[in-house]
This record gives structure tokens, C-alpha cells and sequence, in this order.
């Protein structure tokens, strides 16, 4: 479990792909400091577990699925990366709960500069759109970030906004990112359980309403 608020901005140092998976070797000196074999570090938002380490690099392995769903599938040698380690129990909770599952990536659709911030656009597909909410928390390469701006639920083209701090932006990738980037998402998780829980009353409330229909008793013709 994370909070969201990034650590270190560390460097992938090399990628080792095989027919499905990768193995990623990234620095990060801060994040590897006490971390041993099997905990876990975000990286991009993505929970990656550690299988090796050095003083100031460890090595995670990375699924086909994983691949599949997120940048980390074309991310190459020498990039940067947002990293942080998992939440200490007991200890504050500075963002929101970020699981490092995320729910697949988004597009800067505009980045528009301010006097002492930025805002930036993304694309958000009709999926995940009823997960997203204005004021409402939301994690973008593993960054904990408050939706300052949303589309109307009319809109045929769902996006939303945040707006980025001086802090935000030299602290973390999204200080990098223009039109066209890809970025990973990751909604709140209450979101998803409200949505499930939703969907799951929907069904079975269908054959309860049919039975009532059946035993309705029907006026003669």
C-alpha cells in the first residue's frame, strides 16, 4: 500500500525483455535503503516487487499484463521514474490510499502554464470515467493528486484536470510531461468498490423482479 506522495525521482539503468515479461533494473539509492528481497517499490505508480538489490539499484520483474496496461511497456534505459516505497503502519498518511494496481494509462491532452502552477489535461475513457470525480483523489504515475477540473457526464469526450504545484512539478516525472504523453492512472479505490458494489445489486436485483412479475396475477382478457 502507498499514499502517493513521491519519494525520489529515480532512472531506469536496464530492461531485459523476454517473450512475456521484463526485468527492469532502476536507481534509486533513498527507496532501496532498508528494502530487502520481496517488498515492495512504485515505480510510475505500478507496484513492483524487489527480487535484487544493490547500495543503490534494485531489480523487479514486470508481468505480461503489467506490460500490457501500462508505460512501463515502453519505457527504455536512462528514463526517469517516480518511486516510492510502501506506507509504514502507524505512520502519516500524506496523499490517499494508492494500491499499485492501476487501471490502465491516460493522455495529456494539454498543458496549460500558470504563474506559479500548471494544469494538465488527460483523456479518460468511458470505463473509468464513473470512477473519477471532481475534488476526488486520483494517482497519475503513482503521483497522489486532487481532480481540480472535470467534464460534464454529457460530454462525448471524457477528460479531467489537475493543477500541479512547483513542488509537484520539479519533484516528480509530471514535470516532463506534454500533449501526446502517456501516463499511468490509477482511480480511488472506494470508487471501484461502490462501482462493483453497484453492478452486482443491479444483477441480482433482475431475477428477484422477475419472480414479482411472474407472480403478479394477470386481469382476464
Amino acid at each position: 500500500m502507498f499514499t502517493g506522495i513521491i519519494e525520489e525521482l529515480g532512472q531506469i539503468e536496464r530492461i531485459e525483455q523476454t517473450a512475456d515479461a521484463a526485468r527492469l533494473t532502476i536507481r534509486g539509492p533513498l527507496v532501496i535503503d532498508g528494502a530487502g528481497h520481496g517488498d515492495s517499490i512504485a515505480v510510475q505508480g505500478v507496484c513492483l516487487t524487489v527480487v535484487e538489490r544493490t547500495a543503490e539499484t534494485f531489480t523487479a520483474d514486470v508481468m505480461a499484463q503489467t506490460l500490457s496496461m501500462s508505460t512501463l511497456s515502453t519505457a527504455c534505459a536512462g528514463s526517469s521514474v517516480n518511486l516510492e516505497r510502501a506506507a509504514l503502519v502507524g505512520g502519516r498518511l500524506g496523499g490517499h490510499i494508492v494500491q499499485g494496481h492501476i487501471d490502465g494509462t491516460s493522455t495529456v491532452l494539454a498543458v496549460t502554464p500558470g504563474d506559479a502552477w500548471r494544469v494538465l489535461r488527460f483523456s479518460l475513457n468511458a470505463e473509468l470515467a464513473p470512477l473519477v470525480v471532481g475534488k476526488g483523489s486520483i494517482a497519475i504515475d503513482g503521483v497522489s493528486l486532487t481532480v481540480s477540473n472535470i467534464s460534464a457526464a454529457t460530454d462525448a469526450n471524457q477528460w479531467f484536470e489537475v493543477s500541479l504545484i512547483p513542488e509537484t512539478l520539479a519533484a516528480t516525472t509530471l514535470g516532463e510531461r506534454v500533449a501526446g504523453d502517456r501516463v499511468n492512472i490509477e482511480t480511488d479505490i472506494l470508487a471501484r468498490h461502490v462501482e462493483r458494489m453497484l453492478a452486482l445489486a443491479a444483477h441480482n436485483s433482475q431475477p428477484e423482479t422477475a419472480r414479482q412479475l411472474a407472480a403478479t396475477p394477470r386481469s382476464a382478457s
